[in-house]
């Protein structure tokens, strides 16, 4: 996504029901779908599971304002006939702001409390949660920096903290191994904070689907 980065704060997609793709019988007069007891147990997940979807993704939207863009549903068609959502995504602007490190440190403020926005975030919202605060401190450095050389212009200068850029680089490393694992060979991980918590969806959803096949 060029400069912009994203993330997903969507629960992982369910698999689908043994019954998803059966056509359901329906009643001649009133034309209604007509739903078996397990059929029924079935939208009733999906049904819950759309609220909960819809939920944390509009939370993300909510918080990170004009760093967000639209956000995205994956769908699945229930037993009776209806599209329920079952994953999501909203993308976010996570990128620092050129030479202004007051700008970027209240810009990873808000996308910090936007991965944190939902009633419960993901391991991988706190993730993206944790690199904005890394950014943020790194900004807080320049900016710091920069008041240093105002005060005393031939004063030596301090170079950036270099714990808060081997914990951006371990951050991106760790995706990286992540992405290239046995069961992703041919996905390429996402850059910097691009698209984190939606990859890291995508592979939990596999996930799930495996252990219940």
């Amino acid at each position: 996504m060029n400069s912009s980065s994203a993330y997903s704060g969507s629960v992982p997609p369910m698999p689908p029901p043994a019954s998803a793709n059966a056509p359901a019988s329906k009643n001649s007069a009133a034309d209604a779908f007509i739903l078996t007891d397990a059929e029924q147990k079935q939208v009733n997940k999906l049904a819950a599971r759309d609220r909960e979807v819809r939920a944390h993704e509009q939370a993300h939207k909510a918080v990170g304002g004009q760093y967000t863009g639209a956000i995205s549903y994956d769908y699945q068609r229930g037993p009776d006939g209806k599209q329920y959502a079952v994953g999501g995504e909203v993308p976010i602007d996570a990128s620092e702001i050129p030479g202004d490190p007051e700008a970027t440190i209240e810009k990873m403020r808000v996308v910090k409390a936007a991965a944190l926005a939902p009633a419960e975030p993901s391991g991988q919202d706190r993730k993206v949660a944790a690199m904005a605060d890394a950014k943020s401190a790194q900004a807080r450095a320049e900016l710091n920096a920069q008041k240093a050389e105002e005060a005393d212009p031939n004063a030596p200068k301090n170079p950036l903290n270099p714990d808060i850029n081997a914990q951006l680089a371990e951050m991106r490393q760790q995706d990286e191994a992540e992405s290239e694992g046995p069961n992703n060979p041919a996905e390429t991980a996402p850059t910097d904070m691009t698209a984190y918590a939606a990859h890291a969806y995508q592979q939990q959803s596999r996930a799930i689907t495996a252990l219940a096949a």
